[in-house]
């Protein structure tokens, strides 16, 4: 306890005695001073004992002493200090009477005292103080890390809330409540995540004091620009020295938690991405040895395998595409209808993968759109292993890495919600950045997966809404927010899959990630288009300019009034080449229909017996139908 009024009272050397204000000295002095001023106010700061002769002021006189003690009063001195036998025998009536007016202490102090004898007493008593505090610092540093030991962040909440005689709770980077001490407090720290989200926009270290129904110190954790946590103390009143060193050694223990050092995040990564090197080459029993119990949990359940990309990535993917396309129609063609068909197979090659039983139950289950992102570099490698896409798989993990870009900010927020999620519901998440394309493995229906999902929609929602909506959504993510052009994110999820599955998972992400990419859409899911239809597919500008190419010269006849060619031909492809049924729909003969489609093929200079050409076609139709031509 710091010195106060009664126990310099109690001190057996001074031989104080109380004259006035006996009921006030239990409160604390800070300091025992000496002045004769007439108005030593402007020199005090409060909490101080005033030793006083009253040399230079008329203490028989009651207005000047009513006046002298308020003046006290006011300025926070917490005690009188008058010396007998010095300019007065005894302390005056005035004074007296003034001081019980005010209610301020006054203390007789003897002949035989010096006030320097009071000065070491309190001064002596204040170190003590301190000592005290300091010992006690160190005794709870001590058993607040052997908690963080033993039972990690719960039991130093525990050792800490039992320090300060009150609560604590931690909160993760999206600002959920991860652990709370005691019980009964969880109610209480779930109402601060609102002044959570402002302390955590502020440049770490921040702090802040929340009143209410406790006293309430919210602290940042971290050592980066933007916290990734945050701890709250409650308490009845101020804190006082000791549980100061508590609250200042729970936050640097808990700091030293959530930072992991460098060397341990950059040997995980390193880990993570030969475990996702060894899925995509098929060697799942290594991949399991190598995770061990770091990732191990995740292979022993259907996982999600997800890319995401940055806005600046996908720009130039888009652009090599659209050269690509440009180049080769055809191909572009064939690509839309590979993915729509490999989409059905893909999914349910992971999918029987993951569980034979499941059936057709993954793509109700894949509902919500779902994510996952990193921040650093680690990207994997590749080897050869069974699989047709696994090679090419490898190789897209291991290709050489993007620097990051204007996009990184948002896969870093991606990422910090991936972990929390991940970290709040106990699962194990593999997250494997690559420049600007990231690659996750999250367990199926799981709250990484289901956050993710959610952090993509807001974020499409943003885009939808406009500009402004976009620089709001940023500046309350969870990572500092970039201007609106860089705004952009891109994301492909696989079906679920298991670990004999990851090289077709991979594949299907992929082909996810190029259909959102394509469409302009933050998330597809490869579910989606295993479940829907290869039209919408058809809507690049590379296919309609391929489409108008093949159909153009028989446009151009029909213009011309000679015949209908590509109503016939629409209608001959529709009924699978079948002469009657095709005929009787357009209301001709059959012999008729055959005619318009030899100079079909006449027109176009291929062959309707090629099952390629009937397809290109029929896709040509498709979509120049999709385009309202």
């Amino acid at each position: 306890m710091p010195p106060t009024l009664a126990s310099l009272v109690h001190h057996s050397a001074l031989k104080l005695t109380v004259r006035a204000g006996e009921d006030r000295l239990d409160v604390p002095v800070r300091w025992a001073h000496a002045s004769e001023l007439a108005d030593p106010v402007p020199y005090m700061e409060g909490g101080e004992l005033l030793l006083i002769t009253a040399l230079k002021l008329d203490a028989e006189d009651p207005e000047a002493m009513r006046r002298y003690v308020r003046r006290l009063a006011g300025a926070g001195v917490v005690g009188l200090g008058f010396a007998v036998g010095v300019h007065y025998e005894d302390i005056p009536e005035a004074l007296v009477r003034a001081a019980e007016g005010e209610g301020l202490p006054l203390l007789e102090v003897p002949r035989r005292t010096p006030f320097l004898a009071i000065s070491k007493a309190v001064s002596a008593a204040i170190a003590a103080e301190q000592y005290r505090a300091v010992t006690a610092g160190f005794a709870a540093q001590r058993e607040l890390t052997k908690q963080a030991l033993t039972d990690g962040p719960e039991g130093l909440l525990r050792a800490l809330a039992g320090q300060v005689d009150g609560w604590a709770a931690l909160y993760d980077a999206s600002g959920a409540v991860v652990a709370v001490a005691p019980e009964w407090a969880e109610r209480r720290a779930g109402r601060l995540t609102g002044d959570v989200d402002r302390l955590r926009d502020r440049p770490a270290p921040a702090s802040a004091v929340v009143g209410g129904e406790d006293r309430v110190e919210l602290h940042s954790l971290g050592t980066g620009r933007r916290a990734r946590a945050a701890l709250a103390v409650g308490t009845a009143a101020a804190l006082g020295t000791a549980e100061r060193y508590a609250v200042h050694s729970a936050i640097a223990l808990l700091t030293l938690t959530t930072e992991r050092s460098r060397s341990l995040h950059a040997a995980e990564q390193r880990i993570g991405a030969a475990v996702l090197r060894m899925l995509l080459a098929g060697e799942c029993d290594h991949a399991r040895a190598v995770a061990g119990d770091l990732y191990g949990g995740l292979l022993d359940a259907p996982f999600r395998l997800i890319l995401a990309e940055s806005a600046s990535a996908s720009a130039a993917r888009a652009r090599v595409e659209g050269a690509v396309s440009a180049v080769g129609a055809v191909g572009a063609v064939e690509e839309a209808a590979g993915a729509g068909a490999g989409a059905g197979a893909g999914a349910r090659a992971g999918a029987g993968a993951a569980d034979p039983g499941r059936g057709g139950n993954a793509a109700a289950r894949g509902g919500g759109a779902r994510s996952g992102a990193g921040a650093d570099r680690a990207g994997p490698g590749a080897a050869a292993g069974p699989g047709g896409g696994a090679v090419e798989a490898g190789r897209a993990v291991m290709g050489a890495a993007v620097a990051v870009g204007s996009g990184g900010d948002l896969l870093g927020q991606l990422v910090e919600v991936v972990e929390a999620a991940a970290a709040r519901a106990g699962e194990a998440v593999l997250v494997v950045p690559d420049g600007e394309r990231l690659v996750v493995l999250a367990v199926d229906g799981g709250a990484a997966v289901e956050a993710c999902g959610e952090f993509a929609t807001a974020l499409e929602a943003s885009r939808a809404a406009g500009p402004d909506a976009v620089s709001a959504a940023a500046s309350t993510s969870v990572a500092a927010p970039v201007s609106v052009e860089e705004e952009e994110l891109v994301v492909g999820l696989s079906a679920p899959a298991g670990p004999i599955a990851a090289a077709a998972a991979y594949k299907q992400a992929e082909q996810a990630l190029s259909v959102a990419r394509r469409r302009g859409r933050c998330l597809v899911e490869h579910e989606e288009l295993a479940a829907g239809s290869v039209l919408p597919l058809l809507g690049d500008d590379a296919v309609r300019a391929f489409a108008d190419s093949l159909l153009r010269p028989l446009r151009e006849h029909d213009a011309t009034g000679r015949g209908d060619l590509v109503a016939s031909l629409r209608a001959w492809l529709s009924r699978h080449g079948q002469w009657d049924a095709a005929a009787a729909d357009l209301g001709v003969h059959r012999h008729t229909l055959r005619y318009r489609m030899r100079r079909v093929e006449e027109i176009v200079g291929r062959s309707l017996d090629d099952p390629d050409v009937r397809m290109e076609l029929w896709l040509a139709l498709k979509a120049t139908a999709a385009a309202g031509e």
